[in-house]
């Protein structure tokens, strides 16, 4: 090959280069204009009453004697049972534990004798009801077993709402999210002279039930966020 041939063919790889260069660039171009896109999220939000409620009702006993102790913790327990019930919850909502009993002389090291009792026990019976509105009258009258000559006590933080009809709510939820995610997205189509596409793709977030505040822990707020991205076309 001659050297002007050689130039001749050198020029030529150097035209074809560029116009499959110029030919890729533009292919990029293309396709990125066609993807265009917009990543919107959509907010649900509802609140619900709680369906379940959890409360321990604890009562404690002090004797010299295990065994008289054993029979008043056993007869507070029926006291308390016979009170709920009269309210109306039922048998199967109510639970009894076994008492905790402390030898006090046992764990004393060397000061029994200012002991008055030497042994006390606590019990406790679980209400696990869905009858929030009995479960929250007995909250309200327990003050009426202190007259009967059994004290008990109800821990604030130890009750408990839950809210077990998540998959009721879900399908209208998701639905709401998504018309407010598509709401955003097409005021945004709109403000940058677009038309909304398809959704490209969506992801939906995890459903959240927390308390609508720390004084009607009853009232629960579900809330889920949807995250959308949809086609943009000019």
């Amino acid at each position: 090959m001659s050297k002007t041939s050689a130039i001749i063919l050198g020029i030529f790889f150097v035209i074809c280069s560029a116009i499959v260069s110029f030919g890729v660039s533009k292919a990029i171009v293309d396709i990125k204009s066609k993807e265009r896109s917009v990543v919107v999220k959509g907010l649900s939000e509802k609140e619900v009453l709680a369906d379940v409620m959890i409360f321990p009702i604890n009562f404690t006993r002090a004797s010299s004697d295990l065994n008289v102790l054993y029979q008043e913790l056993e007869n507070d327990s029926k006291r308390i049972i016979e009170f709920l019930q009269k309210i109306g919850i039922q048998a199967q909502e109510i639970r009894i534990e076994a008492p905790r009993i402390t030898d006090k002389v046992g764990s004393a090291y060397g000061e029994s004798q200012s002991i008055v009792y030497r042994y006390s026990g606590e019990g406790r019976v679980l209400v696990y009801t869905n009858k929030i509105d009995l479960g929250r009258k007995a909250l309200e009258k327990l003050t009426e077993l202190g007259k009967e000559g059994t004290v008990v006590r109800v821990e604030d933080y130890e009750i408990e709402y839950l809210y077990t009809k998540l998959n009721e709510v879900k399908p209208e939820m998701v639905e709401e999210a998504t018309f407010n995610a598509r709401e955003v997205a097409q005021k945004f189509a709109q403000d940058s002279q677009s038309t909304l596409g398809k959704i490209k793709k969506a992801s939906q977030g995890q459903f959240s039930v927390l308390n609508r505040d720390r004084n009607t822990s009853h009232i629960k707020k579900v809330r889920v966020v949807s995250t959308i991205e949809y086609y943009l076309k000019d």
